[in-house]
């Protein structure tokens, strides 16, 4: 299905290129290097330096407009990412899974699942609110990375922070969460190389907790210890407070 409307980093396009810029920089450049070898030549000290300065000057420009073209090659290859939001489906067979883990471990029957998934909705939405809040940058949610679906995604020029969102009501995450999100971001790295794209790929883990403080500590111990040292990408964990967020974005 078509979208309805345009993606707004599709409108980012590359300037054209000035070949007559070129030209003039390049015909510079020989120029100063043909009166290098002159006053080389002639052992004329002061008019070398000056024609070895405006060689290095022009390598100055020529380092940085090449490093300018790499940085817009970046951008372009943004369209390798699938801007279009996940079907509904897949989104809400990922959320039943967690509600049904959170209703494991809190003893909640079925007839406490609507309330239960009414929190863990909010809980992501708060998450993702308050990563954008604290990072200013633009976020996306429920995109995929090389057909990799992740929550939410950050865009910071040629580096994409991948986001997964997880609620955590007792001080540990599960292994099978951890080893999902290590072989979607591995796959989505993997992807990437396959495609040799130039983006840089960043994991932010947020963990949603509804813990007492010494569970806070007991969690971050566990975290430290043992969980992501088979991450391929950068990984930055983020522990935000359920009451916390309710108090910034809901409460009056």
């Amino acid at each position: 299905m078509a979208n309805a409307n345009p993606i707004p980093l599709s409108r980012l396009k590359r300037p054209p290129q000035s070949w007559a810029l070129f030209g003039s920089v390049l015909l510079l450049l020989t120029i100063a290097v043909i009166g290098l070898i002159i006053s080389i030549s002639l052992g004329q000290i002061a008019t070398t330096v000056i024609f070895a300065a405006v060689i290095g000057g022009v390598g100055l420009v020529l380092f940085a407009a090449n490093a300018e073209k790499k940085r817009l090659a970046s951008l372009d290859e943004r369209k390798f990412i699938d801007w279009d939001a996940a079907m509904p489906e897949v989104q809400r067979q990922s959320v039943n899974i967690e509600v049904r883990e959170l209703s494991k471990l809190l003893g909640v029957g079925d007839d406490g699942l609507s309330d239960l998934l009414s929190a863990y909705v909010v809980a992501e939405d708060l998450a993702l609110r308050q990563i954008q809040q604290e990072e200013q940058l633009p976020l996306m949610r429920h995109v995929s990375i090389g057909r990799v679906p992740f929550d939410g995604i950050l865009i910071d020029n040629d580096l994409i922070t991948c986001i997964e969102v997880s609620f955590l009501v007792v001080p540990d995450i599960r292994q099978d969460k951890v080893e999902s999100v290590i072989k979607k971001v591995s796959q989505a790295a993997k992807n990437l190389a396959e495609m040799k794209s130039k983006l840089r790929l960043r994991l932010m883990l947020v963990l949603v907790t509804q813990l007492f403080d010494e569970e806070e500590d007991e969690l971050r111990g566990v975290l430290t210890a043992r969980r992501f040292s088979e991450t391929p990408v950068d990984i930055d964990i983020r522990m935000l407070d359920f009451e916390m967020l309710q108090r910034v974005y809901v409460s009056e």
